[in-house]
């Protein structure tokens, strides 16, 4: 098969969505498929053929309510040319797959959409663009669901959207069943009979950087280090500043208490997560988080939000545990700042979710939390007990060499359709 994914950014970029295509990509090309992915540029660009997978980089900006701009055209023409079997669009919301929506119809190749969530989906500007997404929807030979019930797929339903399917997220057998040759413990001077809780997330003030450390310092707990590993952005400069403050305090050496901020590259951080004896995720906003089945793949259990379809995977995995949580919650003054930065980068709807009253976010209930990590630490027994049925879910339906066989299966069968 000859086939197209179509995702806003590609590797080296840093990002979830960003990681499961190039996942898929690689696997389906080692399954003997010509894969190419459509992006847009980078600075700094990118290989132009990266572990089989061709890169194909386009000059877009914006998105469908921003607006776009850039090499708007010559992509579309791209997509109305090509001779490709199947494009799969990751993502609304951003211009590879905005920009294809205007053309769907002068398109041959078989046609799937991966919403992911639709991140904008309660900020009144972007209303009209989802009234649209009911016709598109019934414009793609197949629609593609992380979770069975999120606000994405329900509305798909509610749209009488045709062909929809549902194929979640994974964590790779090449990572977490090898050994990465590092001691992420004392490289980063971590004792071994410390309780590593760790936070894998970007800064980007959503991901509960602020809360696990509220969680953390609150927690009647002693030897634990909590580790966030995340790369660059709005709070990264106040976690760090936590990260000062606490480890001065007397509470803390009284507890031998430690809170570590760091930027890890990726096998320092598939490392950390084998080395955790908890993963603690109290983000504000999620679709599907990878980092679940990563933690899973590394027999780590996990205390998360109600964010996203974490309720679900927990049903699927039983690896881990809810954290209580406020829904509806607001996002903190000192993030204003951030978003009104990235307004002009097409990312507006993060400022809406400020002021916006229909937003759908999450907020671990702080003192709750604490008390819900005092018990998991003070007990072995349910922490190997979630370790162990989250790894065996994992092995056996959410690695990405078997998500990849599902996409591979579906895209099959949308070319068989044309030839019975």
């Amino acid at each position: 098969m000859k086939i197209l994914h179509t995702v806003k950014q590609y590797h080296p970029s840093r990002g979830g969505m960003y990681e499961v295509v190039r996942r898929l990509s690689e696997y389906l090309v080692k399954f003997g498929h010509d894969v190419t992915v459509a992006t847009t540029k980078l600075p700094y660009g990118y290989k132009p053929n990266l572990n089989g997978v061709k890169i194909k980089e386009f000059d877009i900006r914006g998105n469908f309510v921003s607006g776009m701009s850039g090499e708007t055209k010559e992509y579309q023409k791209f997509l109305i040319n090509s001779d490709f079997d199947v494009i799969t669009n990751f993502a609304a919301q951003q211009p590879m797959t905005d920009a294809m929506l205007l053309v769907l119809d002068k398109i041959k190749a078989k046609k799937v959409f991966v919403p992911t969530g639709f991140a904008a989906f309660y900020i009144n500007e972007y209303q009209d663009y989802y009234k649209k997404m009911k016709d598109w929807f019934k414009k793609f030979d197949t629609n593609v669901f992380l979770s069975n019930n999120y606000h994405d797929i329900n509305y798909a339903r509610k749209s009488n959207a045709k062909n929809i399917v549902v194929i979640p997220n994974g964590a790779d057998k090449n990572e977490f069943l090898e050994d990465t040759g590092i001691d992420i413990r004392k490289k980063l001077s971590i004792p071994d009979d410390d309780f590593l809780i760790l936070l894998v997330g970007s800064h980007t003030g959503h991901k509960g950087h602020k809360e696990a450390i509220k969680i953390f310092n609150l927690a009647n707990i002693k030897n634990a280090t909590l580790l966030i590993v995340g790369n660059y952005g709005c709070c990264l400069k106040t976690c760090k500043k936590q990260e000062l403050k606490f480890n001065k305090s007397s509470k803390y050496k009284l507890n031998r208490k430690r809170l570590l901020i760091k930027n890890l590259n990726r096998k320092e951080t598939v490392s950390a997560f084998q080395s955790a004896n908890l993963f603690l995720f109290p983000s504000n906003i999620e679709c599907s988080p990878v980092v679940l089945f990563e933690a899973m793949a590394s027999k780590t259990p996990f205390l998360v939000t109600d964010v996203g379809n974490a309720k679900e995977i927990i049903e699927w995995s039983n690896g881990g545990l809810l954290l209580p949580t406020i829904k509806g919650a607001s996002l903190d003054n000192p993030f204003k700042a951030f978003f009104k930065k990235i307004v002009k980068k097409g990312l507006s709807f993060f400022i809406k979710l400020n002021q916006d009253k229909n937003y759908n976010l999450s907020k671990a209930k702080i003192k709750d939390s604490a008390i819900l990590l005092e018990k998991v630490y003070g007990n072995k027994e349910k922490l190997d007990q979630l370790a162990g049925a989250g790894y065996n879910a994992w092995l056996e339906k959410f690695t990405w060499e078997k998500i990849a066989q599902r996409y591979e299966n579906l895209y099959n069968n949308l070319i068989k359709q044309d030839k019975i």
